[in-house]
């Protein structure tokens, strides 16, 4: 899966590290959450500072590290409430026994107790501690405690401890921490926009990249695409609330988060699995896929072996995906792709109305700085005359830019429709 991580650049963790020889683990697990895109800073008890320096937390976050409440230079600054306001999580890694404690006794005597108090931001706690400090009553009453006020609590893993001791108490590995901050902010984005997004609650099925037609068991023809342009769409789809899923011809990329990805290889695979997906329910279909006009008549067997300067093969013509798709009693709402040579506008015109579809973009593959293998892309798009809107063009943008973009013409599109006189 692959992950847009700019979504996470306007979320603010605020990572307390408490006494523990765990808190070297808290160094890694600063460097991981700012891998994801995160803004971080960093709260240290004194007990935190006698196993790690304030300086090295400085440095991995690239924020000043926060250690005293009453400190007149952070009070001038960022005080405690502000950086109680500013958090969007308040995550204690590792949480000392004591720290526990004082949670659950609402104690504030200190910058961290006075923050948990402080902040209205979701607060999670990583016990770290000795396998019998963890077992003991008063801690599991205050766990007990915390749970019913709110808090979330990540279970610690068992194994070898400092101490010498086996069992619960480790906390858990950087690396894990950071996927479940990472994990709880993507499905909470995602809740918005299955709700408010512009495609919320659209099942969206979308075709992407090559087809191979085999000739025999070890050659076959197909194109140059990259299903680059229609990754970026189901991603952008996603993101926009919809329910993805995408046909994927034979690319080397990452399936985007949260879509449902089908692998096929033919154009009739593709268009098998097309009709499966009309079937069981689809809103909009986006066909980006460069599917090959003609497949061989007669495939081989066996590998073809060299008898000659020539070798003639009879090619016959591939049914035509989004035209079929179009023509269905029950049809979506239907975006086509048009990746010309010459003349773009006036053959992607035509396609529109030939092809009866609502929407069609179309790009000029013959230039060497968009396209088919290039991270960039530029972009007519016109629309069926019963929508009434004028062509929009697509200024030469990143992919993922161009996908977004696409999205707001389909959902412009799907809010404007006039009824046929």
């Amino acid at each position: 899966m692959s992950f847009d991580l700019s979504v996470f650049s306007n979320k603010n963790i605020l990572l307390a590290v408490t006494g523990g020889i765990a808190a070297y683990k808290s160094a890694i697990l600063v460097r991981r959450l700012k891998d994801y895109g995160f803004n971080v800073r960093v709260v240290m008890t004194h007990g935190a500072q006698a196993f790690i320096t304030p300086l090295t937390f400085q440095a991995l976050s690239g924020n000043p590290v926060h250690t005293e409440l009453l400190n007149p230079e952070a009070e001038a600054g960022m005080g405690h409430i502000e950086l109680a306001r500013w958090a969007d999580l308040l995550l204690v890694a590792p949480a000392s026994c004591d720290t526990l404690a004082k949670f659950a006794a609402g104690l504030a005597d200190d910058l961290l107790s006075t923050l948990y108090l402080a902040t209205k931001a979701p607060v999670w706690v990583a016990p770290a501690m000795n396998q019998q400090m963890w077992a003991a009553k008063a801690t599991q009453r205050n766990l007990n405690t915390l749970v019913e006020d709110g808090v979330h609590v990540i279970m610690p893993d068992a194994g070898s401890q400092a101490c010498g001791d086996v069992g619960l108490g480790r906390m858990p590995e950087p690396e894990h921490l950071a996927d479940q901050v990472k994990d709880y902010f993507h499905q909470a984005q995602r809740a918005i926009a299955e709700k408010f997004g512009l495609l919320a609650g659209k099942r969206v099925t979308i075709t992407a990249g090559p087809t191979r037609e085999a000739i025999d068991p070890v050659r076959y023809i197909s194109n140059h695409s990259t299903g680059k342009m229609g990754f970026a769409i189901a991603a952008a789809c996603y993101s926009a609330g919809a329910k993805v899923t995408l046909l994927a011809g034979p690319v080397s990329l990452d399936t985007p988060n949260g879509v449902k990805r089908i692998n096929v290889s033919s154009a009739l695979k593709m268009l098998d699995e097309s009709m499966k997906q009309l079937e069981e329910g689809c809103d909009i279909f986006i066909a980006t896929a460069a599917v090959a006009d003609y497949r061989v008549a007669e495939v081989a067997e066996h590998k073809i072996k060299k008898a000659g300067d020539e070798l003639n093969v009879a090619l016959i013509k591939n049914p035509d995906i989004v035209a079929t798709i179009a023509q269905q009693k029950k049809r979506p709402f239907m975006v086509g792709f048009a990746a010309e040579t010459r003349h773009v506008e006036e053959y992607a015109a035509g396609k529109l109305v030939a092809k009866k579809l609502d929407m069609i973009a179309c790009n000029d593959v013959s230039r060497t700085d968009i396209g088919f293998a290039s991270d960039q892309n530029a972009m007519t798009v016109f629309f069926a005359e019963q929508y009434q809107m004028e062509k929009r063009d697509l200024e030469k943008a990143s992919k993922q830019e161009i996908a977004q973009q696409l999205i707001e013409a389909i959902h412009d599109a799907l809010h404007h429709e006039i009824e046929p006189v």
